[in-house]
């Protein structure tokens, strides 16, 4: 279970755990060559080569079993197998200090009274925008108008909200203080972009052709399976076996947890997505929302609202599917997606919520008054309404309108754009066993399907560590 507390203003989440609860176990045959000397299995696709050499010089054939396989001895060699579980890296949520102080904050005291160091955290979180100094000596720009009209709105709200769940939290020790001084950390090592999974689908784009794209989906099943990394392109691909796959592209190892569904292409192939003639009861969306800082650390593309409005969502959507979008800070984005967005899609905006980011001791990771970062972000969620008349699937299933203005409340990761899960906070708006899709997704989830041109990303191996290994 990823929420922690659950009271009227909405959720405490643990984002970490949602991820260590995934069945993250994979049972690997290794089949050991008769000789060390032996060369390596390869398997090549034009410029893309897949080598799997084991630590001890013999080659390795990583498929992954069910744990009722058995160590197999024939002709051709030698099997052995091993289970080996993993964990999500718990440094990546190591978010101890707000990112930026606020203004007034007084020092944390070596306390065990909860009471003390909530009425630290409360005033830190209500310190006042009156007396700052304004960020320059000019007149406000309309968007900076804007932001500060909204924050004006709904300042009270995320403030209440979130002392209310941040006091829980620290009843339970969910949260706990962050006691005087710490020792330095050591900086926190993230897999190197030596496989950029964005620039491979761009790559495949030129080397497959439109019959390749439009091969069926690829199903990982319970037994033995062998793919090139040609396969996974522009393709559906669904490891429908109830345990953990590795798979490798340009020598890259990533995990594919068990029941996951996912796409890996960009907006320009998304056909499979409706070849495979599934709607969805729900669409999570996460789009690279142009900015001046994605700009200029050219961290990744963005695009356009035209871009985005293209988007296929009619097509995806099952009658009265719940359609939730990610959106900054910007106003303007925010307007785009209720005003024309939504409406070029079919769908009606019902609600409001907010994303709330916060240390592990309660703290908001910056001042909730700051003029440049906010430590808030916002979705908009929307009911789709068929412009034909059609009768609903399940009509007699009934979900819970949305309530409005609801927080989401945090720890978050410290990898840019690893967004908190919805599943569990959505449940009781979808029917039982809707279609789930999530669109610009950079993980995967088990019951869900994902699409993207990074949808691997957080899957690589180097962001989990191996628990233990047995045979």
């Amino acid at each position: 279970m990823s929420v922690v507390h659950q009271l009227s203003p909405g959720w405490l989440l643990d984002h970490l755990s949602f991820i260590n609860k995934i069945n993250y176990e994979l049972h690997q045959h290794h089949e050991l060559c008769c000789s060390k000397n032996e060369p390596s299995s390869s398997i090549q696709f034009d410029s893309l080569q897949i080598n799997c050499v084991s630590s001890f010089g013999a080659s390795t054939t990583f498929i992954a079993s069910d744990s009722t396989t058995k160590a197999e001895n024939d002709e051709g060699g030698n099997y052995e197998t091993f289970t080996q579980k993993y964990v999500f890296r718990s440094d990546l949520f190591d978010v101890t200090k707000p990112y930026i102080l606020p203004p007034v904050r007084k020092e944390c005291q070596q306390n065990n009274e909860k009471e003390d160091l909530m009425s630290g955290i409360n005033e830190e979180i209500s310190t006042s925008i009156v007396g700052k100094k304004r960020k320059r000596c000019v007149d406000f720009n309309q968007g900076e108008l804007d932001a500060m009209e909204y924050h004006a709105k709904i300042r009270e709200l995320i403030l209440d909200g979130s002392i209310q769940l941040i006091q829980e939290g620290l009843k339970s020790g969910f949260l706990y203080p962050c006691f005087e001084k710490q020792d330095q950390k050591k900086p926190i090592a993230s897999p190197l972009d030596s496989c950029s999974l964005s620039e491979l689908c761009e790559m495949a784009k030129h080397l497959l052709s439109q019959n390749e794209i439009g091969l069926q989906t690829l199903k990982l099943m319970e037994g033995d399976i062998s793919f090139t990394e040609q396969d996974l392109f522009s393709r559906i691909v669904e490891n429908n076996s109830g345990f953990t796959k590795m798979i490798t592209l340009m020598g890259q190892k990533y995990l594919l947890p068990p029941k996951s569904t996912f796409l890996l292409s960009d907006i320009s192939c998304m056909q499979p997505l409706l070849n495979c003639r599934k709607i969805f009861d729900v669409i999570v969306i996460d789009p690279p929302w142009q900015n001046k800082s994605v700009k200029r650390s050219n961290r990744y593309s963005y695009l356009s609202p035209l871009q985005i409005k293209q988007i296929p969502i009619p097509k995806l959507a099952a009658p009265n599917c719940l359609v939730v979008t990610w959106v900054t800070n910007r106003q303007k984005h925010l307007r785009f997606v209720k005003e024309e967005l939504y409406p070029s899609w079919s769908v009606q905006t019902v609600a409001e919520w907010h994303w709330v980011k916060i240390t592990s001791s309660g703290e908001f990771v910056f001042p909730l008054d700051s003029p440049h970062k906010k430590p808030y972000e916002g979705l908009i969620l929307g009911r789709f309404q068929e412009k034909t008349a059609l009768p609903l699937r399940n009509a007699d299933v009934k979900v819970l309108p949305i309530p409005d203005h609801k927080l989401i409340v945090s720890v978050p990761c410290i990898l840019h754009s690893h967004k908190p899960p919805l599943a569990e906070v959505l449940k009781d708006y979808i029917k039982p066993d809707g279609e789930c899709l999530e669109l610009f997704a950079r993980n995967l989830q088990p019951g869900w399907t994902s699409w993207g041109n990074e949808v691997l990303k957080f899957q690589h191996v180097d962001y989990f560590i191996a628990l233990e290994s047995g045979s």
